[in-house]
């Protein structure tokens, strides 16, 4: 690129960054310099193309002209444990200490859209998140918390959407406009049968769900985010960055082509899509896989299916700092590891993050290592400088050769995905590989590599095989009592004998009706929901009408 197409892109820069609100801020350094909110090339670089200006295609350098300065990231710590009156106080502290949004972690028993008295919820019920049965469980959840100036995100997929109707009827509980929500729901299940293993379904009747969720939204929730799309649990399992970048934007394709389906214009429910990665320890490779998944998102999305809208090319995404990165070793030293990787999702330009908790190895966060997450984002935030300059990394020799590297790697592992499909469809793709059990073996032995790595101490992790002494004391963790699930099963069985079970039953059969139709199935679920029906009682329904699945052995 010339330095005349330079100078035009940043006059173009310039005018975008001057017309868009701008925080009050001191956005100096330490010592007092001041600083430009951008910085390019100063000579004529070929480059310059693929790298681009903040706020414009292929938005490699982030969103939005301002960057940081027109508005930090929401702190969004990931929280959930016990009973809902348990996590209502959390999460109160939380926002109470700084936080931007909330981020609801679910039970196991709820994650498997079971309920707290069944049989197979046998003991782990409020164990690695909050138990939820039914909406009124949401309305404690959301207790003295208005939903309707909340934004909140829910991680869970395969009984998300009952989940997403109990969270609509505690809004209309405390009288809110739904239309007005804001939020997400994660609700991927492609993640589910590549890495997580946490579905209800074969893949048809959840892409069927998914699909009516996004036509539900884009009518009548439009600022809520029906999807957001993961990566986290692809690298938790033992991906590489590559493909933990390939995987999760093929999963996205496969959103758009799902909606295209539906005959929804991707201009406006392609905004409504957004991400989930993980931020690892290799520091600049973390930073380059995040310039380079906005820059491939926009350009397929502009390409392949067509998007115009500059909102429809957005690529907006959440970071987790890595759980897998924990060591139960010398667990004093996950701060630092948490540290690093959440600068390197700002460095990246993260939307929103969550940091880990020291103890999170070993159980779920005390409220010390709760505080000390939360105070970590902040101390970045407000201390480091690190929100003054839109993309400070851009232009390095390093980062750019990564971003370009990684981005290769995710393109030739999109073209094997559609050599999979039997219709030349992404969606097809990811149906066989999931099938044929492709996913998985790329993991594992990505995951194999490492492991042997490890072993023979090419690779370290401190305190576990280096650096192994240590004067650490044992931690106080977090132990959640049984008797949280004994309460929980005794509030449950009072609320069923005090519903009315004729309209229970009602709701039911006609949401079973309307599942056998290819009618939207929201309405019809909400107001089972609405009936106080359980989340067993739902997703039962659902069991009975389109079976269940298991993945096929594979040796």
């Amino acid at each position: 690129m010339d330095m005349q197409d330079i100078e035009e892109g940043r006059r173009r820069w310039q005018e975008r960054f001057d017309a868009s609100r701008k925080r009050e801020a001191d956005f100096t350094t330490l010592s007092g310099t001041e600083v430009e909110p951008v910085y390019g090339p100063p000579a004529a670089d070929p480059r310059f193309e693929r790298i681009g200006w903040p706020g414009e295609f292929p938005y490699t350098r982030g969103l939005y002209a301002t960057g940081y300065r027109g508005r930090s990231w929401t702190i969004r710590q990931f929280a959930g444990f016990g009973n809902a009156r348990q996590t209502n106080e959390r999460y109160k502290m939380i926002l109470a200490a700084g936080g931007g949004g909330l981020s609801v972690a679910f039970d196991m028993p709820t994650l498997m859209g079971r309920d707290s008295d069944e049989p197979k919820s046998l003991g782990e019920v409020g164990h690695c998140g909050v138990a939820i049965d039914s909406a009124a469980d949401m309305d404690v959840l959301f207790d003295g918390i208005p939903l309707g100036d909340t934004t909140t995100s829910m991680t869970i997929s395969g009984p998300a959407v009952p989940i997403f109707c109990m969270y609509l009827v505690a809004a209309e509980r405390q009288g809110t406009d739904i239309r007005g929500l804001d939020g997400t729901l994660q609700t991927d299940i492609f993640k589910e049968y590549i890495a997580q293993k946490e579905w209800l379904f074969g893949p048809e009747p959840h892409l069927r769900l998914i699909g009516d969720l996004m036509e539900y939204c884009a009518a009548e929730i439009p600022a809520y985010k029906p999807l957001s799309v993961s990566g986290y649990h692809i690298r938790e399992a033992g991906s590489t960055a590559a493909q933990e970048l390939a995987f999760t934007l093929a999963d996205g394709f496969g959103y758009v082509e799902l909606g295209l389906s539906r005959g929804l214009d991707v201009n406006e429910f392609a905004p409504g899509l957004s991400f989930f990665f993980d931020s690892h320890l290799d520091f600049f490779e973390e930073i380059a896989k995040f310039r380079a998944a906005r820059r491939i998102w926009a350009r397929w999305l502009r390409d392949v299916y067509g998007a115009t809208s500059d909102r429809a090319q957005w690529l907006r995404f959440h970071t987790q700092t890595a759980g897998v990165s924990l060591t139960a070793q010398q667990p004093d030293n996950n701060v630092v590891r948490t540290a690093v990787e959440a600068l390197a999702a700002v460095l990246g330009g993260t939307n929103s993050l969550h940091t880990n908790a020291l103890d999170e190895v070993l159980a779920l966060p005390s409220q010390k290592a709760a505080e000390i997450a939360l105070r970590t984002q902040q101390v970045i935030m407000e201390e480091t400088g690190v929100v003054n300059v839109v993309d400070p990394l851009g232009g390095s020799w390093y980062v750019e050769e990564l971003t370009d590297r990684i981005e290769a790697e995710a393109e030739k592992i999109f073209a094997r995905i559609k050599d999979m499909s039997p219709d030349g469809t992404m969606t097809g793709g990811i149906l066989r590989g999931i099938e044929d059990g492709w996913f998985m073996a790329e993991i594992a032995d990505a995951a194999f590599t490492y492991q042997k790595q490890l072993e023979k101490g090419e690779k370290k992790i401190v305190g576990v095989n280096v650096h192994t002494q240590s004067i650490e004391e044992p931690l106080e963790i977090l132990r959640v009592s049984h008797e949280v699930e004994r309460e929980q099963n005794r509030v449950l069985a009072g609320r069923r004998a005090e519903r009315d079970q004729a309209t229970v039953d009602a709701a039911l059969a006609r949401m079973t009706e309307v599942a056998r139709t290819d009618g939207n199935l929201i309405p019809a679920m909400l107001d089972a929901a609405r009936a106080e029906a359980t989340l067993g009682e739902i997703c039962g329904a659902l069991r009975e009408e389109w079976g269940s699945y298991s993945e096929p052995a594979r040796f």
